[in-house]
């Protein structure tokens, strides 16, 4: 194989593709970067049994072929190549020589046939959404995906498509994130995306305007980025039904500054921390929001003037918790619902339906 190609392009192609090579893996391929070189195109492949990415490169090939190059190593070098243009050659060794300027390189590489077969799509569904609306939609969620692997079905968001809705869910047992935007798709269809592959996602929408295509298949799903292919396996499972999760009463409503109430629970975090854990009691009561945070540490005091209608009520909450629902609301004003000390607090804008948050309360004595 030998192959000539942009140190740019090949940079930019092998960070990305990185991020999905196993670190340590009981099949040595895994832990490097597959190139194949045919048709005028190189095409690079990082893959670690659950999700996968791939991309194609133009560039001027002299010999076809393919190779497997440690990850680490070969992107270590690619980012540090002194001239634009670079030219990668192996031999029958499985040695390959990496040439910028005057600067060489000589890495002891694998056969491709060490590498397994990155799985095959047998699409049954496809929708397409604009990059900027599903980058939106994945980071507004994906901070209350469950990282505890005793129920798998949550450690990855829901997508549901109905009438021409998308819905997006995230729930860990402390919190839950949905979001809902129109799409034109006449699909009816539900999956469950892994919170890593969500994660690369975000990473690679680089351009808001541009298309990307989400093809299922039975068990795995394909995302297309630009020019990048995100394969990822489906996570199976009963996911739970959200809808019935959402507390239906409305004893107390308040309308608040979203900018005001972060920075009084931001102020009050700081004396509350994973060392020094205690809630954040809020009592709401009289048009006023009053924030109190009592640890080892010392006391904070905070209070906002807003409106609030229905009865008072005081309620704790993890400040971690309270703050990431808070972060990722994207509206000038929010309205909270609650029905109790006890019961979830619901976060949503004021005029409508597009993100639900839910923050279950802690005990306060």
């Amino acid at each position: 194989m030998k192959f000539t190609c942009s140190r740019t392009d090949l940079s930019t192609a092998v960070s990305n593709v990185q991020r999905a090579v196993a670190v340590k893996a009981s099949i040595p391929a895994l832990e490097g970067i597959l190139i194949k070189a045919k048709n005028e195109k190189i095409n690079l492949s990082g893959y670690d049994l659950e999700i996968g990415i791939t991309t194609d490169l133009e560039a001027q090939i002299q010999d076809e072929g393919s190779i497997v190059v440690s990850a680490r190593l070969f992107g270590d070098i690619v980012r540090r190549l002194p001239e634009e243009i670079v030219t990668i050659e192996t031999d029958d060794r499985m040695v390959t020589y990496i040439t910028s300027g005057n600067a060489s390189y000589q890495i002891v590489g694998l056969s491709s046939a060490e590498y397994p077969e990155l799985p095959k799509i047998e699409e049954t569904d496809r929708i397409v959404i604009k990059g900027g609306l599903l980058r939106d939609m994945i980071r507004q969620t994906i901070y209350a995906v469950s990282d505890n692997n005793s129920k798998p079905i949550y450690t990855g968001s829901l997508f549901e498509i109905r009438d021409k809705i998308l819905t997006v869910v995230a729930i860990d047992g402390y919190r839950m994130a949905i979001r809902k935007e129109n799409i034109d798709s006449n699909s009816e269809n539900e999956f469950v995306i892994p919170k890593k592959t969500q994660g690369e996602i975000l990473k690679l929408i680089t351009d808001e305007d541009e298309d990307v295509e989400i093809i299922i298949g039975q068990r795995h799903t394909l995302f297309k980025v630009g020019t990048f292919y995100v394969i990822s396996r489906l996570i199976e499972g009963n996911f739970i039904d959200y809808n019935s999760a959402i507390p239906k009463g409305k004893e107390t409503e308040v309308n608040v500054n979203t900018r005001e109430i972060l920075q009084a629970v931001e102020r009050m975090s700081l004396l509350a921390n994973d060392k020094f854990p205690s809630p954040v009691r809020c009592n709401f009561s009289n048009d006023e929001i009053s924030l109190v945070c009592k640890t080892s540490m010392g006391k904070a005091n905070d209070s906002i003037s807003t409106t609030i209608s229905g009865s008072d009520v005081e309620i704790g909450f993890n400040n971690r918790y309270l703050l990431e629902a808070l972060r990722n609301c994207e509206t000038d004003e929010i309205r909270l619902i609650l029905n109790g000390g006890l019961s979830p607090m619901i976060i949503k804008p004021l005029k409508s339906d597009d993100f639900i948050f839910l923050v279950v309360p802690m005990r306060i004595s």
